[in-house]
């Protein structure tokens, strides 16, 4: 007897997240070593964790019979300091997924409304319909662009949270300072806005939305230590904002939700400027490589102010496997309904080198 019509409808609808294909499943796959595969799916950062950050967790796995600060003191103690703000307008989950879900936990509810532009995170939409609320995707701008002043045409007293993705995934453009500004000044008090700022270390231009919650706006601000920390697989994010917001995190969390070896390597990754610059110079450096190459074959992308791409391919699909069987693994968008494009997350030069030559063989381009 099938289990499934006693389970949530709501559940069983939704389309649950896909990751990127594993290194390991594609060697066995296709019959080839391990580090003979260049993974370029999952936005991770090529260079890897800073070595102090990699000393520091392994210094405090000798420790792991004690329980970790359930606080997140020094981590939440060093958040406040770097971008000027109170301890307690701090909080910190297992990844910024995590703190997604959180604030979905504390303002979500059947019927409440959860805007947020086309092509964002998918996450979004799940924990909304999760949590029985309606989510609504609002059209883009000359279809890649944020479009602003729509999603605050569509704010009504139903909606609860409002998430702008900047710079956008999977997409990678990125809506500036006035637009942002103007945005805010139209948002009712009702409202808590969701700047998710994963990939802010990767753009040129800076923007600066923590000046809202020094103002006192309902806004919580996401950032990452993913991407350009090199530390996906720890799972930590941060989340800056009211002290009002940031109490309902807390109590909505899990207690120890960020456990101490990972605590360590934040720690340590923080006062790692240098290697942190280095990543992010690595990431830039790439997406020349990549825009060079498709400017030179005529392909169209989107301009990318993060650590991937997004190109238009033919049959994203089809040329996912092509390049899958010669060992270089990218991200079809079919699940966006992108089913043109592919996603690929910029590695070392190296691993670049290998894409392209692979990918202008399956394109006829080489």
């Amino acid at each position: 007897m099938s289990i499934l019509p006693f389970a949530n409808q709501y559940v069983s609808e939704l389309v649950a997240y896909k990751p990127g294909k594993p290194i390991e499943e594609t060697a066995r796959e296709i019959g080839m070593a391990p580090e003979q595969i260049v993974k370029l799916a999952s936005n991770e950062n090529p260079v890897g964790p800073s070595p102090k950050a990699v000393k520091a967790m392994q210094e405090a796995a000798a420790h792991v019979n004690i329980y970790p600060d359930g606080a997140s003191y020094a981590i939440r103690t060093k958040l406040a300091a770097q971008f000027g703000v109170g301890f307690e307008n701090t909080a910190v989950g297992s990844g910024s997924s995590e703190l997604i879900e959180l604030l979905a936990h504390a303002f979500v509810k059947p019927g409440a409304e959860v805007l947020a532009a086309d092509y964002s995170f998918t996450l979004y939409e799940i924990v909304t319909k999760l949590l029985n609320g309606r989510y609504i995707s609002v059209s883009n701008k000359d279809k890649w662009t944020t479009d602003l002043e729509a999603l605050a045409a569509c704010i009504t007293p139903a909606t609860r949270l409002v998430f702008i993705t900047n710079p956008t995934n999977p997409v990678g453009s990125m809506v500036g300072q006035a637009e942002i500004d103007a945005f805010m000044a139209k948002v009712p008090e009702s409202v808590v806005v969701v700047f998710d700022e994963a990939y802010l270390d990767f753009a040129e231009e800076k923007v600066d939305t923590v000046k809202f919650v020094k103002a006192g706006r309902n806004v919580c601000v996401l950032r990452t230590f993913s991407k350009a920390y090199g530390l996906a697989g720890a799972r930590i994010g941060a989340a800056i904002t009211t002290p009002e917001i940031a109490d309902l995190l807390n109590k909505a969390r899990s207690p120890f939700n960020v456990n101490s070896i990972i605590q360590a390597g934040v720690l340590a990754a923080m006062d790692d400027t240098e290697h942190l610059n280095y990543c992010i110079n690595v990431i830039k450096s790439g997406r020349k490589q990549y825009e060079a190459a498709f400017a030179a074959w005529g392909i169209e992308y989107v301009p990318s102010h993060t650590n991937f791409i997004l190109a238009k391919v033919g049959s994203g699909s089809e040329v996912f496997r092509a390049c899958l069987q010669q060992g270089v693994i990218l991200r079809p968008m079919d699940g966006y309904g992108l089913k043109e494009y592919i996603r690929i997350s910029i590695g070392t030069e190296a691993e670049n080198t290998r894409c392209l030559e692979v990918l202008g063989k399956v394109l006829g381009k080489a």
